[in-house]
């Protein structure tokens, strides 16, 4: 069975979207509609109006991990959607999380609507750890291991807990991994443990080597050029065929990207469909 993945929400837009800082896609396939993350704020719910979608035909939300600018729209989807869903997500989405930066104030990074009035609107949590199967096709990545040498945490994120503030440790950093003929599809949220952990987690979890198509956002910003060289040269062992990396990539490593990938690399901007097999 095909399928389509439809950009609600990124940073920047096609003709008649709505940009926003953050990320939502809407996934369609083995007769299941997915929402993965939800966009910053009201441009997956305007951006779906635009395009025609239904979001009352959403089956299940997934959130690839807990901050504003992929929650921030929960409150509008779950108005549109307008009936009980499952949101998938790990525990650590709830955890108070926030950016420090010395000599400016503490920015909170946190789901920014109380989890009682979420449920009020319908949204029923399903939080775990693990890798969990949504179809004989689908499933989420649980944790994602950090493994190799060169992807970094974000060193600016913290949890605040009784004992004081502590380094995120980005527990709740998840993906969705699609199985197809040609290979894995894997849908990114901001890969906090990195890209090239989280295909490699993929490939480990589905015993699938191939890797078709990747989407999302890879948390390049503000990175070494070093980092940028090793990620390429990953993507290109792993032989991936379609890249639409996008959000939190960063533009400068987004144009290394395409000029190093060519017709494999696409600009996966608001309003982007993309049809896989």
């Amino acid at each position: 069975m095909g399928l389509r993945i439809t950009t609600l929400s990124e940073n920047t837009a096609n003709r008649g979207m709505l940009a926003e800082w953050g990320l939502s896609f809407l996934i369609e396939t083995d007769g299941i509609n997915i929402l993965f993350d939800t966009g910053g704020g009201i441009s997956a719910s305007h951006n779906a109006d635009a395009l025609g979608i239904d979001l009352g035909r959403v089956d299940k939300i997934i959130l690839s991990h807990g901050h504003p600018d992929h929650t921030g729209g929960l409150k509008q989807v779950l108005r549109k959607i307008n009936k009980e869903i499952e949101i998938i997500a790990h525990p650590d989405i709830w955890s108070a999380k926030c950016r420090r930066h010395q000599g400016k104030a503490d920015k909170p990074m946190g789901i920014p609507f109380p989890r009682p009035e979420l449920e009020s609107l319908g949204a029923r949590f399903k939080l775990t750890t693990e890798p969990l199967k949504i179809t004989d096709r689908i499933l989420t990545s649980g944790e994602i291991p950090m493994t190799n040498d060169f992807e970094e945490l974000d060193s600016g994120l913290f949890v605040k807990e009784d004992t004081g503030f502590q380094p995120d440790e980005l527990n709740d950093d998840l993906a969705l991994v699609i199985k197809t003929e040609v290979g894995l599809v894997v849908i990114l949220g901001c890969a906090h443990h990195g890209i090239i952990n989280t295909l490699y987690h993929a490939q480990k979890l589905t015993g699938i080597k191939p890797i078709h198509a990747v989407l999302g956002g890879a948390h390049l910003l503000d990175v070494p050029q070093e980092r940028i060289r090793l990620t390429v040269k990953a993507l290109k062992e792993l032989d991936v065929k379609k890249l639409g990396l996008c959000h939190c990539t960063s533009l400068p490593a987004t144009c290394v990207l395409a000029r190093e990938f060519g017709e494999r690399f696409f600009f996966n901007n608001t309003g982007t469909v993309t049809e896989l097999p």
